[in-house]
């Protein structure tokens, strides 16, 4: 699992109107979380926007403080910080994510893991060079790894080894998607699009009836062409959340490292899936959910998907070829047609 969520480029296309006519869709953006956001809505009542885009970057700060493993100032990091096996009280929402994660990695068999951290930082991901580590090293670490090694209780989280360290970024982009969605739908508003670094979730349509479209990028490391495109309209959220291995790798002696570890191994996965997509209601454990999946490739994954009746589309390579594989719930889900649809 990679530590920091995978940055996946999407497209949102939102359309153009006429040039006689002034465009109904507003958009609020900006930095967020190491990216950016964008938050795409319309709605045919008065809105106070200002209003509107104070709330949202009061909500991302206050996630920002919350769930930043690149500020020592924040909560997580403060907790990792403390060399104590006695409960942290660390808030309610911080403790729901690792009980979701909890339950997403017991379903990867381990794969997926919110504490992989120092494994990554073995291997040299944060740095530009890749250490590649001995069976002693890793074996040394995995006393330090593993969300078994943690506890949680109301708004508190207990360490059972107190080197322990957690990292939320793989799951807190979904969150953050879905508070900033909350914000929106606490103001009447049924028609969105809110990004965050890649990760999304709809409601509802674009003016005259139109769906939103998104664009999955194909998975090249050198090229931003497109593998799909996406177009939604319902009623209800839904979040679409890509992860892909594309982007973060190193090459040496002929091989490819991945930044997708393995928790189970402590080393980069050697599968051939390059890309996961998830369609789910809740952009929480869909952006959990996609990173599980890609640590788990297709062969693991899709059992998985196909018991828990989830829609993810896995993408692998072979040599130049991409090889697109549904699971059963997206195939039938495409077959309806009644939430989302895929173009080439």
């Amino acid at each position: 699992m990679s530590l920091k969520k995978l940055s996946v480029f999407v497209c949102l296309f939102v359309g153009l109107t006429a040039c006689t006519q002034p465009d109904p869709i507003q958009r609020i953006s900006g930095p967020a979380q190491g990216s950016t956001f964008t938050v795409s809505f319309w709605s045919e009542q008065e809105l106070d926007k200002n209003s509107l885009e104070t709330q949202l970057k009061d909500e991302l700060d206050r996630i920002d403080l919350l769930m930043s493993n690149y500020r020592p100032d924040s909560v997580i990091e403060t907790f990792n910080a403390q060399q104590t096996q006695e409960p942290v009280e660390v808030g309610e929402e911080l403790v729901q994510l690792v009980d979701i994660a909890r339950q997403v990695s017991a379903h990867s068999e381990g794969c997926y893991d919110l504490t992989v951290k120092p494994y990554f930082e073995l291997w040299g991901f944060r740095g530009d060079k890749l250490t590649k580590p001995s069976i002693e090293q890793i074996q040394t670490l995995k006393q330090t790894i593993g969300l078994d090694k943690i506890s949680s209780k109301e708004n508190s989280l207990t360490k059972l080894n107190p080197a322990l360290r957690i990292d939320v970024s793989s799951i807190a982009q979904g969150y953050t998607v879905g508070q900033l969605a909350k914000i929106l739908d606490k103001a009447g508003i049924e028609n969105y699009l809110v990004e965050v670094g890649g990760e999304l979730v709809s409601k509802g349509k674009k003016p005259e009836a139109k769906a939103w479209r998104v664009a999955i990028e194909k998975p090249l490391p050198d090229s931003q062409k497109l593998q799909k495109i996406i177009s939604v309209q319902q009623n209800e959220p839904l979040s679409i959340m890509t992860s892909g291995t594309y982007r973060h790798f190193y090459d040496q002696d002929g091989v490819r490292y991945s930044h997708v570890l393995d928790a189970r191994t402590g080393s980069p996965v050697t599968h051939n899936t390059v890309s996961t997509t998830i369609l789910i209601p809740d952009p929480t454990w869909g952006d959990a959910w996609s990173t599980a999946f890609l640590c788990m490739g297709s062969e693991q994954g899709l059992k998985v998907a196909d018991k828990l009746k989830l829609s993810v589309l896995f993408i692998d390579q072979q040599g130049d070829d991409f090889i697109e594989k549904p699971s059963q719930a997206l195939t039938e889900a495409l077959a309806s047609g009644t939430a989302f649809s895929f173009q080439e």
